[in-house]
């Protein structure tokens, strides 16, 4: 009686074993470092909408394999959704230096990719007004930045903030007027 109870037993801890699942990792966007330290000396621009392509648009981190292959990432996740994160990142680092001008920004990424050991890549399309002047767009532009990624998830969400600072840092040569049409990527 005691041999087919061990038997038992034995087989239930393999089952358990078996169904154990790796930890799921967090990640963020928003940098450790603060955007700008002088903020709260300036006016904020508001972020009206951010849209974000659909196959990225999940919880798990989304990587690029090959020339026409996705993985999503299940134990990879951004801590909250990919649009709140770019506008949680965005609105730490987005500064308008003219305060007597309200201004708001809508953003349409047209690609987030994510490749481990090559880049992170963002392209988006954002316009650019003054609030409250319906539809009339200050500038209009599309930024393309890309940044190197060695083959950790975390480098690749490294790369991924740098393109967001580089993105909030060509908004904010724009809201500021400092030229005229879109600021050139660096």
């Amino acid at each position: 009686m005691a041999f087919p109870l061990k038997i038992t037993l034995v087989a239930a801890l393999l089952l358990l074993t078996a169904c154990r699942s790796d930890p799921i990792k967090f990640h963020t966007l928003v940098p450790t470092q603060p955007g700008n330290p002088s903020k709260s000396a300036v006016a904020d621009i508001q972020i009206e909408a951010i849209s974000v392509p659909p196959q990225v648009d999940r919880p798990q981190i989304v990587i690029r394999q090959g020339n026409s292959g996705l993985a999503i990432l299940e134990t990879e996740w951004w801590a909250a959704s990919l649009v709140d994160e770019l506008s949680s990142a965005l609105q730490d680092q987005l500064v308008n230096g003219n305060s007597q001008r309200k201004m708001s920004v809508r953003l349409d990424v047209q690609r987030f990719d994510s490749i481990p050991g090559q880049y992170g890549l963002l392209d988006v399309k954002w316009r650019l007004r003054k609030l409250g002047e319906g539809d009339n767009a200050l500038v209009t532009c599309r930024s393309t930045l890309q940044t190197p990624s060695g083959p950790s998830i975390d480098d690749l969400v490294a790369a991924q903030q740098n393109n967001v600072k580089r993105l909030a840092a060509l908004i904010t040569q724009a809201a500021n007027g400092t030229q005229r049409g879109c600021p050139p990527v660096q």
